[in-house]
């Protein structure tokens, strides 16, 4: 194996790798998606799986924007939930103030709450 079949390898690799990723995201929008029906979104899975490129590159040129807000929306529902439970770790401890303060400090430091929500915890123990 020379150089340029080594380069071509790596081509093909990422390429591959681009593709199952485009794919993957596209199958979770899929079922993500509210506005199509059953039957619909089976269709497009056997689109996918019998002219893969093809479907592949309509589905994201014909949804792609609502695959945007669809995946938006997820993430924001995500971060709200992991807020809700990170303040009810917080709020339903009934031990002393600082080991809800450092509580809080942990889920600061991890990247669960920010600065803001920090600095109202901690006000809110030490009243």
């Amino acid at each position: 194996m020379d150089l340029g079949d080594f380069l071509w390898t790596l081509v093909v690799i990422f390429f591959m790798v681009v593709y199952f990723m485009i794919l993957f995201s596209v199958i979770g929008d899929l079922f993500r998606s509210k506005d199509l029906n059953g039957f619909s979104k089976t269709i497009w899975i056997f689109a996918l799986l019998f002219l893969p490129l093809i479907s592949l590159l309509v589905y994201v040129i014909a949804r792609g924007d609502g695959m945007a807000e669809r995946q938006i929306e997820a993430v924001g529902r995500a971060q709200e939930q992991q807020m809700a439970m990170a303040k009810q770790i917080v709020a339903t401890d009934s031990s002393s103030a600082a080991d809800q303060i450092h509580k809080a400090k942990e889920l600061l430091d991890s990247g669960a709450i920010s600065q803001a929500e920090y600095d109202a915890i901690k006000a809110k123990a030490l009243a």
